[in-house]
């Protein structure tokens, strides 16, 4: 298993529109192991694929206190989606920067495993929004799309500034 390097927003790179897995293999099985050690390591509670620069539709997910309750989406289908709520999001790669986000209450999601297999899943709360969230990297969309041109504009300067300084 390896930690594996994140994109930082803006990079274009996040912009990728992700491609559905043909098969789920050993190489998919050990992206999801990287991905997941890596979302750990970070520390967050989401991960897509789009974010360490690998365009394929693959998300874990894990919202657990104790970081046992790993979920993996691989082409993940939102079927339905219901109501509306709003929450303060965070993105792995916007650090340090957390802004309120309005999405559905609760969605259906449809996905393969990470042997597989088909399911589906009813999500509501911080479960449904972490599976919107991370289904919008799939599409080449950051969270920080959602909000005014302002912010984006002030999260785009912060995040450039804050590269320099780690250069």
């Amino acid at each position: 298993m390896a930690i594996l390097d994140i994109l930082n927003y803006p990079d274009p790179r996040l912009y990728t529109v992700a491609k559905p897995v043909k098969e789920v293999d050993a190489s998919i099985r050990r992206l999801v192991e990287d991905m997941a050690q890596t979302m750990y390591a970070a520390p967050g509670i989401g991960l897509a694929a789009t974010q360490v620069n690998v365009h394929l539709q693959v998300i874990v997910i894990d919202i657990s206190e104790d970081k046992n309750g790993l979920q993996v989406f691989i082409n993940p289908k939102l079927v339905n989606k219901c109501g509306s709520q709003d929450y303060e999001e965070g993105c792995l790669s916007v650090p340090g920067v957390y802004e309120t986000v309005t999405r559905a209450e609760t969605v259906t999601v449809e996905a393969l495993d990470i042997n597989g297999k088909p399911f589906t899943l009813e999500a509501e709360g911080l479960l449904a929004v972490c599976i919107q969230h991370e289904m919008d990297h799939l599409q080449g969309k950051v969270f920080v799309d959602y909000l005014s041109q302002l912010k984006q504009t002030r999260i785009k300067t912060r995040m450039k500034k804050r590269q320099r300084e780690f250069a």
